[in-house]
């Protein structure tokens, strides 16, 4: 089992890029796997932490993602929302770089539960925008 975040900051979306295989280059949002005996919550929050430099706090269950993506993957990804409330922005662990995306300039994701989860959030964001 695998757990990430779901980061916003000023209508951005966080993302990492991959410092390592699978999918070196390309970004994904702050995940990792759970740890035995770990909460998947703190999980989510310790691989933020690791990977960016930020320190946050879950909110709520984004989505759960079945199926593994890569021979590596986990076979369940749990993605929380989850906010800022500490820390500096740097890349590392497994990250060579980080930063916050503009949804519509979003550069190569690598995993199918990143596309996922930013369209699930942009899904809600539309539905709680007033119509025009």
């Amino acid at each position: 089992m695998a757990a990430g975040v779901l980061v916003l900051q000023d209508g951005k979306v966080l993302l990492v890029r991959r410092a390592l295989e699978p999918q070196q280059g390309r970004w994904s949002l702050p995940a990792g796997f759970v740890d035995a005996d770990e909460d998947p919550r703190l999980a989510a929050e310790r691989e933020c932490r690791e990977e960016t430099g930020l320190e946050v706090e879950t909110t709520g269950v984004l989505d759960v993602f079945s199926g593994r993506e890569h021979p590596q993957g986990a076979d369940i990804v749990l993605v929380f929302t989850a906010t800022r409330v500490g820390g500096t922005l740097r890349p590392g662990d497994d990250a060579d770089a980080v930063a916050f995306f503009d949804p519509d300039g979003l550069p190569e994701l690598a995993f199918q539960a990143t596309r996922r989860s930013i369209e699930r959030w942009l899904d809600r964001s539309d539905a709680t925008r007033p119509a025009t």
